[in-house]
């Protein structure tokens, strides 16, 4: 009796952990997938690649079970997931849109200028790497649009900590931030009012040239731009004010 017990203990384990078909666990992942049980679709996937290791469905259970991730916003598990695929498969066909979702989960997770910019860094490194490796991927073209929002969000970062240095009268750092925009993220929105806080800075501590030269710099770059009335507006009112009066030249220092 005892020997029967064991036997059926046995065959009980032998039942519930028997491999299933390959096709036939895929198919219920998917389905958990379509569900939106996002989680428990990423196990499932997982379950495929243990049951069947070396199969090919495996290496699709792998993407798709970062993809699940990846859609429920657990961001952390999707990366390791797709570092881990693409270091098991470097040639495999989705490998490009496996470096596209792990530049994704990096730039879904940016907060506003106000926090932290690691996030940023790391997306802006992820989209460089996309667009570098695959350049004739479907995935670039969108890679290096958001490419162009990341470095801008950065120069965002570098304005709001220039115009507090500027407000607490810290002009020396605050021309600093404000340089960095200019020379790192030429092509953003914040250039023209990187320039007008510079003219600002600069009358600030005296430097009447240096702003005049700046608003100059400003004004034929950005002719039409609100910045450059406000920054117009500082040189006239020093010419007013008897301020030795020095031609400046009309370049863009920062090509």
């Amino acid at each position: 009796m005892a020997l029967a017990l064991i036997l059926g203990a046995c065959a009980s384990d032998d039942d519930r952990y028997s491999e299933g078909a390959v096709e036939k666990l895929y198919n219920a992942a998917l389905n958990l997938l379509h569900e939106e049980d996002f989680e428990e679709a990423a196990l499932a996937f997982d379950e495929v690649e243990r049951q069947h290791p070396y199969s090919v469905w495996a290496t699709k259970a792998q993407l798709m079970a970062a993809y699940s991730h990846y859609q429920n916003n657990d961001y952390d598990d999707a990366i390791i997931a797709i570092d881990r695929f693409i270091q098991l498969h470097p040639s495999n066909r989705d490998v490009p849109y496996a470096y596209y979702m792990k530049a994704l989960s990096y730039y879904e997770q940016i907060s506003d200028v106000g926090r932290d910019q690691r996030m940023t860094e790391l997306a802006l490194k992820s989209l460089q790497d996309l667009v570098s490796r695959f350049p004739d991927s479907k995935f670039a073209r969108d890679g290096e649009l958001k490419i162009d929002l990341t470095r801008d969000h950065l120069a965002g970062k570098e304005m709001e900590i220039g115009r507090y240095y500027e407000n607490q009268g810290r002009y020396l750092a605050a021309i600093n931030r404000f340089k960095a925009v200019l020379e790192n993220y030429q092509t953003t929105t914040h250039v023209p009012e990187a320039l007008h806080r510079l003219t600002e800075s600069y009358q600030a501590l005296g430097l009447l040239v240096e702003a005049r030269k700046t608003a100059a710099i400003l004004g034929h770059n950005f002719p039409g731009s609100r910045w450059y009335n406000d920054s117009f507006e500082i040189v006239e009112s020093e010419k007013q004010d008897g301020a030795p009066e020095k031609k400046s030249p009309w370049y863009w220092p920062f090509q």
